[in-house]
């Protein structure tokens, strides 16, 4: 199938791009770089525009004639989300609804949908499973939660057939070397940790030492990003084949702490990391894990490269390769 990548230039795009050309597809990215990297792109076209033109989203439906959609354009800031909202909400509701707008034109009824577990909220027990109750405590979680929501009605009004697919953590890097992750600034947990080990930060810090998990620091579900884009290839061609809308975990159903992490990765880098142990942050809960059988069972999707040390390993060849020797 052609299909329109949104954000094919950031990070999990950038992997699901490549995954889609492999699996034999024609992906065509459309990205506006304002966070997106050129040197991630694997497409054959590129299409720059932004969701907020919809004469620009018009005229590349015009172009190219798809036959689906994989939208992963959106702001994923918490922080950001809390002090503007605004940004938020135009970009990733409004923003969608242009391109929306555009497929009804064109014709086009898939669409798989970069959610996220943020729509839950605080967790009410772990694992977390579909039927959670769904209930985001900032404003990105209620952007995914409300774009889901959009997603029903418009499936049930115009036939336009959706998977939305909810990511815990993503992370790691791409087997072969030729993508990861490259935000500016870098939010996430394991990044912050090798380019530490790298000195290319001014140090890792360590929020919440007394949450009630074992080693007192919060566990997290960390998923691969190779098999975060076989998911949505998965999840494309279900629909091709005449699956339901629906939306789905992605996750292990296994969490590792902070300090696992940290454990971990400096016997991946072979050196120690220091960090420094600081207050929870607003809003951090102890765990969050996710039940992936409602995917097995959707899309036969399992992980297979998100064990922690793989995830570290291909994420440190990634920085290595990106960032360079450890400064002195």
């Amino acid at each position: 199938m052609k299909v329109l990548v949104t954000g094919g230039a950031g990070y999990v795009g950038s992997h699901t791009v490549k995954a889609l050309a492999r699996a034999g597809h024609d992906p065509v990215v459309l990205d506006n770089f304002s966070t997106g990297r050129r040197e991630l792109v694997r497409s054959r076209v590129v299409i720059e525009a932004d969701l907020a033109d919809p004469s620009a989203l018009r005229r590349a439906f015009e172009g190219e004639k798809f036959q689906a959609v994989l939208h992963f354009a959106s702001r994923i800031e918490v922080g950001e989300s809390v002090a503007d909202p605004q940004t938020y909400y135009a970009h990733n509701l409004v923003g969608g609804l242009n391109l929306l707008q555009a497929m009804r034109e064109a014709g086009v009824k898939r669409f798989v949908f970069s959610s996220s577990a943020a729509v839950y909220g605080v967790p009410r027990e772990t694992p977390i499973d579909e039927t959670h109750p769904l209930r985001p405590v900032n404003p990105y979680g209620r952007t995914k939660l409300f774009f889901e929501n959009i997603l029903e009605d418009f499936d049930r009004a115009y036939g336009l057939q959706s998977i939305s697919l909810r990511y815990f953590n993503a992370a790691g890097a791409d087997p072969e070397g030729e993508l990861g992750e490259m935000h500016d600034p870098e939010s996430h947990l394991i990044p912050n940790v090798l380019l530490s080990a790298l000195g290319r930060n001014d140090g890792l810090s360590l929020y919440g030492t007394d949450f009630p998990t074992p080693d007192g620091t919060a566990v997290r579900d960390y998923v691969h990003v190779t098999d975060l884009a076989r998911a949505h290839v998965l999840a494309l061609e279900n629909l091709s084949s005449g699956g339901r809308s629906d939306a789905l975990n992605l996750g292990t159903g296994r969490g590792h702490s902070v300090l696992e992490v940290i454990k971990k990765a400096e016997e991946v880098a072979g050196r120690p990391i220091p960090f420094i142990r600081r207050p929870p942050r607003p809003g951090d809960v102890a765990f969050l894990v996710a039940s992936r059988t409602k995917a097995e069972r959707a899309l036969g999707w399992k992980p297979e490269l998100s064990d922690l040390e793989t995830i570290l390993r291909t994420a440190w060849r990634w920085h290595l390769k990106t960032h360079g020797p450890q400064r002195h």
